[in-house]
């Protein structure tokens, strides 16, 4: 079977002095998912005893070995030689992307160049890789998650419990994650507009690179965004709209206690920062984007009971409306 018109194209370049051929085989099954590989090379130092596990991976993958000796102590040449081949690849606009697998941080400055001209970088690494080159990808993916979830596939139950699982170094806050989505929904709707789950998925992406929600033990976003209390998914006209749940008993109890919290300070009012610790102490869950502003001033304001001045000292304070 021939290449697709429609199938991007990648080169897969792997450092072998950073990564384990135990991985080859989930490397190439995950770049499925982008893609077709059209250029497969790895580079290392195939004289030393370290490249031995390596080269039967080669020959079964069809993997083009890049020798490169260890001239000078200290130094990793295999990174210079790798570069230099990427940027030949860039020159010769034969590919649409590249899959860097190294959990070298040096790859940086090589992620950012490519995406500079206009091509997909696809980031692997161990969960050690540094948060600079995971950023600098269109899409880093922990090799870690990869084993275990194809180990997953391949064991019983019974010889997959208790076993511990490779966590992530660098896994996004699942809050982190949460508030990113919530801006998304809140921005489409102050447009008048729906949020479609495939917009999500695509601008978590393109903000967290490394972002997968097999890190949080989830096949499908989908099924993420389900078990998160702040949303609700529906299915509209064969697409899955993601909306923020409506909690108007919960924001009732809010408004109340902001309201008994201003009136217990008296004619001096309180100060909008102190106002904000109180609520977010009684209410840890608290979130304003969640019912639609932008700010907690913003939320204050549409508080009838409630007005927002400026000191003299330039601070903002919350005072009970009808004050003199």
């Amino acid at each position: 079977m021939g290449i697709k018109m429609d199938d991007k194209r990648y080169a897969v370049l792997i450092d072998a002095d950073n990564i384990s051929s135990k991985y080859i085989g989930n490397i190439l099954d995950e770049m499925t998912k982008y893609g077709v590989i059209t250029y497969k090379r790895i580079y290392g130092d195939w004289t030393s005893s370290q490249a031995a596990k390596w080269k039967k991976e080669l020959m079964e993958n069809s993997i083009t070995p890049i020798q490169q000796f260890r001239n000078t102590v200290g130094k990793n040449a295999t990174d210079s030689t790798l570069i230099i081949d990427a940027m030949d690849i860039l020159y010769t606009n034969n590919v649409d992307g590249f899959c860097i697998v190294s959990s070298d941080g040096d790859f940086t400055r090589l992620a950012s160049r490519l995406r500079e001209s206009g091509m997909d970088v696809i980031g692997m690494g161990e969960n050690k890789t540094p948060r600079s080159f995971r950023a600098a990808c269109s899409v880093f993916t922990d090799l870690e998650l990869l084993m275990d979830e194809s180990e997953d596939e391949a064991e019983t139950p019974s010889k997959n419990e208790g076993r511990k699982k490779n966590m992530p170094k660098y896994k996004l806050k699942q809050t982190k994650i949460e508030n990113a989505i919530i801006e998304i929904i809140t921005e489409n709707e102050n447009k008048g507009r729906q949020t479609g789950l495939g917009e999500i998925g695509s601008r978590l992406q393109k903000k967290y690179s490394d972002f997968d929600v097999r890190n949080y033990g989830y096949s499908s976003l989908s099924t993420f965004l389900e078990e998160i209390d702040s949303f609700e998914l529906k299915n509209v006209n064969n697409t899955v709209i993601v909306g923020l749940k409506e909690d108007n008993s919960m924001k009732k109890q809010i408004v109340t206690y902001t309201v008994e919290c201003v009136q217990q300070a008296g004619e001096q009012g309180v100060e909008m920062c102190s106002l904000g610790q109180m609520i977010h102490s009684a209410y840890p869950n608290f979130k304003v984007k969640e019912y639609g502003y932008s700010t907690l001033s913003k939320f204050i304001s549409g508080i009838k009971f409630l007005k927002i001045t400026t000191s003299q000292e330039n601070r903002k304070i919350v005072e009970l409306k009808g004050k003199q």
